[in-house]
């Protein structure tokens, strides 16, 4: 458990860390929510600080989900003033979407077979079309396909005689429950 005063110390080693780069805060909007510790209002302080007196010497970004994000700079009256410049990341689409799987697949040495690849595109497309405002996207991709490894694998472990084409081939009864 932490205790008061110890956020600032573990922020601005951070901090130091990120004298002449960058200091980057993915999923930002969790320091400003009010918990059981507000340990986050304490580390947002520091970080507002050390941006005023060593503008020159790094860079923060803080990153996440817009509507939580515009919660977030709203949260304190010096956020908005020191991060005048927002830039919005579109949505993958279901191609992107689509490729970001088969990267990782290729990665892995693995392929789709023709009912799988149709399957993931028609399910891309469906995902795309429904996809709320917290949408996962790469992250989304990257669930389904280690769920997809490991239905795989449970999948191979009841053939006695597997195949180079079994170990490599990825198919649409690897999906079931993953989607």
């Amino acid at each position: 458990m932490g205790y008061v005063g110890q956020t600032a110390i573990k922020t601005q080693d951070k901090i130091k860390e990120a004298m002449g780069g960058i200091l980057f805060i993915d999923e930002a909007y969790a320091l400003s929510s009010k918990g059981e510790n507000d340990f986050g209002e304490e580390a947002i302080d520091t970080i507002l600080k050390a941006m005023e007196d060593n503008r020159d010497d790094f860079i923060v970004i803080v990153a996440g989900y817009p509507q939580l994000m515009d919660d977030f700079l709203h949260s304190n009256p010096g956020l908005e003033s020191r991060f005048n410049k927002h830039l919005f990341f579109e949505d993958y689409n279901p191609q992107e979407l689509f490729d970001i799987f088969v990267s990782m697949e290729e990665e892995s040495n693995l392929k789709l077979d023709k009912k799988a690849e149709s399957f993931l595109k028609g399910h891309f497309e469906d995902v795309y079309k429904c996809r709320g405002d917290n949408f996962a996207n790469g992250r989304y991709v990257r669930n389904i396909f280690e769920k997809v490894l490991s239905n795989q694998a449970d999948r191979l472990v009841n053939i006695e005689d597997i195949s180079d084409d079994d170990l490599n081939t990825l198919i649409i009864e690897d999906f079931d429950d993953c989607l």
